[in-house]
C-alpha cells in the first residue's frame, strides 16, 4: 500500500484495516493481476471501460449530492471542483482512450447498466442521502483512493510487464502524478471531515460502509471477468 496515499495510522488506514479481507480481494484481484501481466481478457476489459463510463456519470452525481451535504463552503468547492472534473475532463480523457479500444461515446451512452454497476454507485447515493458529507466521502473511497493504490502498486512492481502489455497505459495513468494527486486530496479530504464529523462512536458504522464499498468495488472487477464467461 501507498504510505503516500494512506500514511500510518489516518482515519483511512484504520478503515483499511477493519476490512482487510475486503481490501485485499479489491486490490488484488485477477481482474487487477491480468492487467499487471497483460493476461487479461480484452473483451473482459472492454466491458469494464463501457460501463465505467456510465459509473462516472453517477459519479459526478455522486459528487454534486456532496455540494448539497455540505455545510461549508470549501467542502462545496471541493466537490463543485471534483463535478467539473469529472464532467469536463475526465469523461473527455475516457473517451479518448476507450476510442483507442474501439468504443464509441454514441455507444457507451447508449449500454445497459450492468447491475455491479448499478450496485456500487447506488450504494454511494444512498449513503450519502441517508447520513451525512462523511458517509458519503466514506463509500466514495475505495474507487477514488483505492484506484491510485492499485495503480501505484502495480507501476513499482517489478513484475508487472512492460514489453506489448495492453494494459500499460492504463496502470501509468493512475499511478501518474495527476492522478495521485487527485487521490491524495481525496484522502486528506476525508481525514480532515473525520476530525471533524468522525469521533470513535461513529467509526463502526463507517467502517462498514467502507467494507460494503470496498466489496462492491470488487464486484466491480469481477463484473468484467463474468462478462466474458457470458
Amino acid at each position: 500500500m501507498s504510505a503516500d496515499l494512506v500514511p500510518a495510522g489516518s482515519y483511512l488506514d484504520r478503515l483499511i484495516a477493519a476490512a482487510p479481507e475486503a481490501w485485499k480481494a479489491y486490490t488484488g484481484h485477477a481482474f487487477v493481476a491480468g492487467m499487471a501481466d497483460g493476461t487479461l481478457p480484452e473483451s473482459a476489459f472492454r466491458h469494464y471501460l463501457g460501463q465505467d463510463y456510465l459509473f462516472l456519470i453517477h459519479f459526478a452525481r455522486a459528487y454534486g449530492l456532496a455540494v448539497y451535504k455540505s455545510d461549508r463552503l470549501e467542502d462545496m468547492r471541493a466537490a463543485s471542483a471534483v463535478i467539473s472534473g469529472i464532467l469536463d475532463v475526465e469523461m473527455g480523457l475516457h473517451v479518448e482512450y476507450c476510442a483507442g479500444w474501439g468504443l464509441t461515446e454514441p455507444e457507451m451512452a447508449a449500454l445497459p447498466e450492468d447491475p455491479a454497476c448499478m450496485a456500487y454507485t447506488r450504494f454511494v447515493l444512498e449513503r450519502g442521502m441517508a447520513g451525512d458529507v462523511l458517509d458519503l466521502h466514506v463509500a466514495l473511497a475505495p474507487c477514488v483512493v483505492g484506484y491510485g493504490v492499485i495503480g501505484a502498486r502495480l507501476a513499482s512492481d517489478p513484475a508487472t510487464q512492460r514489453d506489448d502489455n495492453p494494459y500499460l497505459a492504463w496502470i501509468e495513468m493512475y499511478a501518474g502524478e495527476e492522478y495521485q494527486d487527485v487521490a491524495k486530496g481525496a484522502a486528506a479530504h476525508l481525514e480532515e471531515l473525520a476530525s471533524r464529523r468522525g469521533g470513535e462512536a461513529r467509526f463502526a458504522e463507517l467502517a462498514r460502509t467502507f467494507e460494503a464499498a470496498t466489496i462492491l468495488e470488487r464486484d466491480f472487477w469481477q463484473m468484467g471477468l463474468d462478462a466474458v464467461a457470458r
